[in-house]
C-alpha cells in the first residue's frame, strides 16, 4: 500500500464510504454533493486515489471497502508508533501519559487488554 495517510478532506470522503458501502457510484456522487458540496468529477478523482491506495474498490460502478475503518486506523497507528517512537509502544505510552493522566477506567481497560494477550500466548 503506497500512502496510508488521509488528509482532512479525504477522511471526510472515506467516512462517507465506510458508513454507506457498498453503494453505487451514482449514490456516492449524490452523497458527496450533499455532504461535501462536491462535483461529480471531484468525487471520482478522490475515489480513484483511495482505490489506488488499496482502501476502497470500484467494480462495475459499485464502491466497496478493501480496508475497514478500524483496519485503516490500526495500520496508521502502527506506522505512527514505528516512525515516531522507533516502534516502541512503551515509549509511546510514556510520551502520551507525560501530558495526560490515565483514568482508573483506562488503566483497568489496558490491564484487561494485556491479560487477554498473555492468555492468547499460552
Amino acid at each position: 500500500m503506497n500512502e496510508i495517510r488521509l488528509g482532512a478532506v479525504e477522511a471526510s470522503f472515506a467516512d462517507i464510504v465506510w458508513e454507506n458501502a457498498p453503494l453505487s457510484t451514482k449514490e456516492l456522487v449524490a452523497l458527496c454533493d450533499k455532504e461535501l458540496n462536491w462535483k461529480r468529477t471531484t468525487t471520482y478523482t478522490v475515489l480513484k486515489k483511495l482505490c489506488d491506495r488499496g482502501i476502497f474498490k470500484n467494480e462495475n460502478s459499485t464502491v466497496g471497502i478493501l480496508l475497514s475503518k478500524d483496519e485503516f486506523y490500526s495500520i496508521q497507528s502502527e506506522n505512527f508508533v514505528t516512525e515516531t517512537f522507533s516502534g516502541s509502544l512503551p515509549a509511546f505510552i510514556a510520551a502520551f501519559t507525560s501530558r495526560k493522566a490515565l483514568t482508573k477506567e483506562e488503566i483497568e481497560e489496558i490491564r484487561r487488554m494485556i491479560e487477554s494477550f498473555e492468555e492468547d500466548d499460552r
